[in-house]
């Protein structure tokens, strides 16, 4: 507030008193809203967790008044409790000037601050035109309690004028309370508005309510077949749209479920029902009366439009042609031109000449001016008996004709047009509509055309936007497009909720012309005998199909026929909105199949029959014939899967685990550990392709890509936190030391397997059950690749091609150029979109990709090999599969999954992490194979066999040269391994 202002001054300003009413009303509105869609919990955790995350802005806000102010105030909107002394206290949190709120109140109940009764004249309208006002003062009561508690003869003063004939109200945007309830606590509002509360009185406006809608419901019907761009009709036409809204909106707030529900109470419940059944309301009637208001609406604001586009044009084209008319006549009774019946009179060639001169002198503020000449040309014709005469009447009668036409076109002014927006404004019904969304529905399924009438109430709906951005647009404010956009994009999901029943209803009649074709039509053969001819022609089946697909037909001209809705500062295109209705309905179908397709259930139907039988059996003995059992899995979704690819990711997943089954490479396929029986091969995901497509497999590629990455996480997680132990600290030297010695005494070395698997067998279980699923996760990534690979081969050879030159040439390229930042930005773009080709190619290797940022940690390679050497001793080398195989069905352990996860997390870190390994492991062959070793018994020589089979598969799946371990063993030793390998 300027310094040179007061409460005062600013209430005697409109403006200012308008802004000074809106300021407490919008606050009272904030604090309501916010206590309603964010509970006091919740509102609590927000604070605390902004406070948290932005404590370089937190000493710049006053923090502690926002939460007094936002602090839980017990109330929730899905229990009907209402909170001692609510919403008083809340509103009391931070206290506004008594002498403000008492100045506010005063003004709202006896001036009428944004004169809407230009706009509702009638006496009987008074309350709907002081409804915004009403709300206003509502609110603002709350915060004087006392005043809604003592004063009696004020608050029966505010229900006189305000609530006379209602007690439901919108107070912003539809949030809807009933005042029945609202002012229950306090004795004196509810006192004085028990008087419109009374039965009889409930009775008698909802039977007069009842009565408008029905007979409004017919006028409309009528005018909507007969309503032209007759200027005379504007008057009958606004006077229709009033009477209508004003019947819509007592009936729309009165049938509604409150949104801020504080106690319903049983009473309220009987007003809600009372009006119902008085007014035989029906939501049809509703609708139908919303949808013809909303089209006369539309026709007569652009009729007014249009009046006041060509005002200037068509009042100076009626005044010409006045002009020309009296002129003619003057001429008549002047001699200059000739008519039968008619005789020459110089007075009346003088007074038309005069009268043409007033004419064409007159401006369209002149509306007495034209009266006048309206009563002169009716003098004339009685006086001088000229109506005796046809030819002479009918041109009098015209010229009275167009001079009215002139002074309805010269009182066309915006004003008009301002009050037609504040009677059609629907803004009190903003929630209210979601309750009529399935009559609108069954009304399109109904009759298709009716979409047009919904395009009519669309525009209604939209030009409730005025409302909360008129101050914004008035401010200038920033949040305009914002706030724009918001409501607009609400009005948009609403359409959209609204016309999805066309796509469902043409999915429904799609499906019964797919049942026709597929079950009913007889396949015609390629020669026909004349006698079979009618039991081919099925004449019944395909009319009912020819009136399936025109139905089809009809709906789709009906969305169509909508063509552009402007929807606030959107515009939706019909075509646009039946496009992704249909595929928001395919993708509905689509994923319907899918889930119900693929459901894997553990138990076999043969288990669920014997079980059954077993019941049956049993209860035959028992005392009672409840049944106590349940065999049958009612449930038939896997619990951590919520979509069909999720439930398949789950059951491969299953089928292969690492520790029932193990996986061969020469059969490409998993077999079962104790029945040594195949399980799954490799065909499985050429059916997969099959059934999902190119899509499904990439789907669940990157699904499992999701796993591979969670995993990842946990494990590193683990690490990161486990190694500031003192107990692994010291393992991890204690070893590090031992095997980057080069001092290190072959004694010492030949004890390495028994002394890992003593100290490390403590945390190497937890470890080696991550590494095993990212090996499984990553497998099954490389045969689906290999599945898409094959198939692009196939069926686009030429471009699998294209992309393996170019994948080869942009490695060169990188390999060429190294780590230098030239166009960066370019190269980085073109890596990702040549990244997702690979992908769906199949050409990208799976086990090469970096899942995570890579962690710092120096001794990864150091503990995966740890983790490698307790399982050497469970595995041995089978000439069968050549591949290791678990010794004992309790120990397993597929080594190709083991060695592609080691693989795998080493990947994640530098490529020094892997050769690392790959050192560690040959210095642990190293020491099985001395003449100490051997010494020392006889079980270090079947480890270090494994252990360089382990090398083979390393080197095998992660790229490293082989030369690289010829460096580190001896040529001897590798051959003698390879004989024994051989044998």
């Amino acid at each position: 507030m300027y310094i040179h202002q007061s409460i005062d001054t600013i209430m005697l300003n409109e403006e200012g008193r308008q802004l000074m009413c809106e300021m407490v009303y919008l606050y009272g509105v904030m604090l309501l809203l916010v206590d309603y869609h964010f509970d006091g919990p919740i509102r609590e955790r927000l604070l605390v967790s902004y406070y948290r995350y932005n404590t370089q802005r937190s000493p710049f806000t006053k923090v502690d008044d926002i939460c007094m102010l936002l602090r839980s105030t017990g109330f929730s909107k899905t229990s009907n409790y209402r909170p001692p002394n609510y919403p008083e206290d809340y509103f009391k949190r931070v206290p506004l000037n008594d002498s403000m709120i008492e100045h506010i109140i005063g003004r709202l109940r006896s001036d009428e601050i944004y004169n809407q009764s230009l706009a509702y004249p009638h006496p009987k309208h008074r309350s709907t035109a002081l409804s915004n006002q009403a709300s206003m003062l509502v609110v603002i009561l709350s915060f004087k309690p006392f005043m809604l508690q003592s004063h009696t003869a004020t608050m029966r003063e505010i229900v006189d004028r305000f609530f006379p004939d209602n007690w439901v109200i919108s107070i912003y945007m539809g949030i809807v309370i009933n005042l029945c309830d609202w002012w229950s606590p306090y004795k004196a509002a509810r006192i004085a508005l028990n008087n419109s509360l009374e039965s009889s009185n409930v009775k008698v406006i909802a039977q007069k309510y009842g009565k408008k809608m029905k007979k409004l419901i017919s006028e409309t019907e009528e005018v909507q077949l007969t309503v032209t761009s007759d200027e005379s009709a504007i008057g009958s036409l606004v006077k229709l749209v009033k009477e209508c809204n004003v019947t819509l909106h007592w009936i729309l707030l009165h049938t509604a479920t409150p949104t801020i529900s504080l106690e319903d109470s049983k009473r309220s419940r009987m007003l809600k029902q009372l009006v119902v059944t008085e007014s035989k309301y029906t939501t049809s009637d509703c609708l139908q009366l919303l949808l013809s208001t909303a089209q006369i609406e539309q026709r007569v604001k652009q009729l007014y439009k249009d009046l006041l586009c060509g005002k200037e044009t068509n009042w100076l084209r009626a005044k010409q042609t006045c002009v020309e008319r009296i002129t003619d006549l003057a001429q008549i009774f002047g001699g200059s031109k000739s008519l039968d019946g008619v005789e020459r009179n110089q007075n009346l060639h003088s007074w038309f000449i005069e009268i043409s001169k007033h004419i064409d002198s007159l401006q369209q503020e002149d509306a007495r001016k034209i009266v006048q000449l309206l009563q002169a040309l009716e003098e004339v014709q009685e006086f001088h008996q000229l109506e005796n005469n046809l030819h002479i009447s009918q041109y009098l009668a015209d010229t009275r004709e167009i001079l009215h036409n002139m002074l309805r076109t010269g009182s066309i002014t915006e004003d008009t047009m301002i009050s037609l927006n504040i009677v059609t404004d629907c803004c009190y019904a903003w929630n209210i509509m979601e309750s009529f969304i399935e009559a609108m529905q069954t009304s399109i399924k109904e009759s298709p055309p009716n979409v047009i009438k919904l395009k009519a109430l669309f525009l209604k709906m939209a030009s409730a936007l005025e409302t909360p951005l008129l101050r914004v647009n008035q401010a200038r404010s920033a949040d305009l497009a914002s706030v724009s956009q918001y409501y607009s994009r609400e009005l948009e999901k609403y359409a959209r909720r609204v016309l999805q029943i066309i796509p469902e209803t043409v999915f429904g009649l799609l499906a019964q012309i797919v049942h026709l074709e597929t079950n009913s039509f007889k396949e015609i053969p390629t020669k026909l005998p004349k006698d079979k001819l009618k039991d081919y022609a099925q004449l019944d089946d395909r009319l009912k199909m020819a009136k399936l697909t025109y139905a089809v037909s009809v709906f789709t001209k009906g969305v169509l026929s909508l063509r552009s809705v402007p929807l606030g500062v959107l515009r939706v295109d019909s075509h646009r909105l039946l496009e992704d209705g249909i595929r928001q309905e395919l993708v509905k179908k689509v994923t319907f199949a899918l889930d119900n397709g693929l459901i894997f259930e553990p138990k076999s139907k043969i288990t669920y029959i014997i079980n059954n039988a077993v019941e049956e059996e049993r209860s035959g003995f028992s005392w009672s014939s409840e049944k106590s059992w349940k065999y049958f899995q009612e449930e038939k979704f896997d619990n951590n899967s919520t979509t069909f690819i999720g439930r398949l990711a789950r059951e491969l997943i299953r089928i292969t685990d690492p520790r029932t089954t193990v996986y061969i490479e020469h059969s490409l396929a998993w077999y079962d550990l104790k029945a040594q029986t195949e399980v799954l091969n490799y065909k499985i995901f050429s059916r997969t392709f099959e059934a999902i497509g190119t899509p499904g497999l990439i789907g669940l590629d990157k699904l499992i890509s999701f796993y591979i990455i969670t995993e990842l996480n946990n494990m590193i997680c683990y690490i990161e936190k486990n190694i500031r132990n003192k107990t692994w600290s010291s393992t991890i030297d204690h070893f590090g030391t031992i095997l980057n010695s080069t001092d290190s005494t072959r004694t010492t070395l030949s004890k390495l397997h028994s002394s890992i698997t003593a100290q490390v067998s403590k945390f190497c279980p937890q470890i080696l059950e991550w590494v095993l699923k990212v090996g499984h996760y990553q497998l099954l990534k490389k045969k689906i690749a290999y599945e898409l690979n094959t198939a692009c081969k196939f069926e686009a050879k030429h471009m699998e091609a294209a992309l393996q030159t170019l994948h080869k040439a942009v490695l060169y390229e990188i390999d060429k150029q190294g780590n230098t930042n030239h166009n960066e930005a370019e190269k980085n773009e073109l890596l990702q979109e040549l990244s997702t080709r690979l992908d769906w190619a199949g050409i990208s290797n799976p086990q090469n990709n970096v899942y995570i940022k890579p962690p710092s940690l120096n001794d990864i390679a150091l503990i995966m090999f740890l983790v490698t050497v307790p399982q050497l001793s469970k595995i041995q080398y089978c000439k069968n599969t050549g591949t290791l195989l678990s010794k004992k069905p309790q120990d397993s352990l597929d080594a190709v999954v083991f060695v592609i996860g080691v693989q795998t997390v080493l990947r994640q870190c530098t490529f020094t992490a892997m050769t690392r390994y790959v050192k560690y492991l040959c210095i642990y062959v190293l020491s099985c194979v001395t003449s100490d070793s051997v010494k020392a018994g006889s079980d270090g020589e079947p480890e270090g066999t494994n252990a360089l089979h382990i090398l083979e598969l390393f080197t095998k799946y992660s790229g490293i040269s082989r030369s690289f371990i010829l460096k580190e063993i001896p040529i001897a030793i590798m051959d003698h391994f390879q004989a024994k390998t051989a044998k």
